[in-house]
């Protein structure tokens, strides 16, 4: 007996059940004929109890029906249907010897589809706000606080003597992964390396262990410690391009080495004994002062330029304008092109004000997260948007995170002299307000009478108390 004469139409039926799709069969009249499991579950039935009815009983709009209709096929058609679900779903004409007798769909839930889209939408959002520019054009500061640590960056790479290491301190969030992938394009751009020239970024603090740095840094052959497997390190990776060193002052015993490779251009694997060429540019960065942390000779290796990055409060009000204008555009155009829906961010002056005095202790990093939330906060969800609607976001000082007004009022919490808004403040605030005098009133009123507060604390102060029931 051959495979074929144990095949009946249950056989069929097991298989069908047991697809992650739905299946719809339906006459020409558009009485279902077969569902199967899945279709069923869709729409809150068994498939014996579909059997028999109108199609349209269960899915009203089913695009089967167009098929009935004009006889043809319907390809990756994406529908709405009961409850709200969503599926893609490819519908089929069915003739039996020459005769239309019906059709059958066969169609899936995308709804997981589209909630894993939305969420690489959401992280290349996300990709796109936090990432870091690689064009000195478009620094913001060019010619102002960064005029001459620009130059600076251009020459160790663009100098007619050829490249050179250099070491870039400034204090956290200052921009130093910035200015190193800049000077990695910049190299790029004037023919010092190919266009395919690696940028290899590592955070030295984040080994504990000095031998796993070496593993990692200069790479390691089989065997050469229990469970070790042939691995191509940093210096290897970065071989022809450029190797970031960030919070270099972590180096600490893995100096000697490193010093070792610099010097000689070749690297050794950890249990190896062949001597690998590598040419690579070195560039060390750290919040701390290299001179105090690394060896004098490294040092002097690695500091043929020393390019130092001014804090954000160092930086000028033009150009914390213009970083802020940066950020809200930035996060904008993230939207625009995310969620494809128009969008605009307006910052209310007051809000405006506050986010360029604020005091920023992790710079430039901490301003854009700053910027970020405080949109968010005023921009609705994306389950809220319509299609086609356009979203503007009106910025207002309670948008902003509570930490930022925190740092301005808590190193003045225990004294008037350092213009406290203490409870006595609090109840001449509060007392003027009732006569309906606003922040900036005030805010002066205060200051003849010997309390130099600012206006945007006293508005936090009222807008604090507001929204306590």
């Amino acid at each position: 007996m051959q495979f074929k004469d144990l095949v009946d139409k249950d056989f069929f039926k097991d298989i069908l059940d047991n697809c992650n799709n739905g299946i719809n069969i339906a006459d020409i009249n558009g009485r279902v004929v077969f569902s199967n499991k899945v279709s069923a579950s869709y729409v809150g039935e068994q498939p014996e109890s579909m059997v028999g009815k109108m199609i349209t009983d269960f899915y009203p709009k089913a695009v089967l029906l167009s098929v009935l209709k004009y006889k043809h096929l319907i390809h990756d058609k994406e529908i709405h249907h009961v409850g709200g679900k969503k599926y893609m779903l490819n519908s089929f004409p069915i003739f039996m010897k020459g005769k239309f007798v019906g059709a059958y769909s066969i169609f899936k839930d995308v709804n997981d589809i589209d909630a894993l889209d939305k969420k690489i939408k959401t992280l290349e959002l996300q990709r796109m706000l936090n990432s870091t520019e690689s064009d000195f054009v478009s620094i913001i500061g060019k010619e102002g606080s960064l005029n001459e640590v620009l130059k600076s960056a251009k020459k160790t790479v663009g100098s007619l003597a050829g490249p050179r290491h250099s070491i870039i301190i400034g204090e956290s969030g200052t921009g130093k992964t910035m200015l190193a992938k800049m000077i990695h394009s910049y190299a790029i751009k004037v023919g010092v390396l190919n266009k395919n020239a690696p940028f290899v970024e590592v955070n030295c603090a984040q080994y504990t262990n000095p031998d796993i740095a070496a593993v990692e840094i200069f790479g390691s052959e089989q065997g050469a410690y229990t469970g070790a497997r042939q691995k191509k390190g940093l210096f290897e990776q970065a071989n022809g391009g450029i190797l970031f060193l960030d919070e270099a002052h972590a180096l600490d015993q893995y100096q000697n080495i490193l010093l070792k490779a610099i010097e000689s251009g070749k690297i050794r694997r950890v249990g190896g004994s062949k001597e690998i060429n590598v040419d690579v540019i070195i560039i060390a960065a750290s919040t701390k002062n290299l001179k105090n942390e690394l060896l004098p000779e490294l040092y002097q290796r690695l500091a043929q330029y020393e390019l130092t990055l001014p804090s954000l409060q160092e930086r000028s009000l033009d150009e914390k304008i213009d970083l802020l204008n940066y950020f809200v555009k930035k996060y904008e155009n993230a939207v625009i092109k995310n969620r494809n829906i128009k969008f605009k961010v307006i910052l209310s002056p007051l809000c405006k004000d506050v986010l360029l005095k604020a005091h920023y202790p992790r710079n430039i990093r901490q301003m854009r997260d700053v910027i970020n939330l405080s949109i968010d906060a005023a921009s609705p969800l994306i389950s809220e948007i319509h299609d086609g609607e356009e979203i503007i976001a009106h910025v207002e000082l309670e948008h902003l995170p509570f930490e930022l007004f925190n740092e301005h009022i808590s190193n003045e919490r225990n004294s008037i002299k350092n213009n406290i808004i203490n409870s006595h403040i609090e109840s001449v605030i509060d007392e003027l307000s009732r006569q309906g005098l606003g922040p900036r009133k005030i805010s002066k009123i205060l200051e003849a009478k010997g309390y130099n507060i600012e206006y945007y604390k006293v508005a936090y102060h009222l807008k604090k108390k507001k929204s306590v029931p």
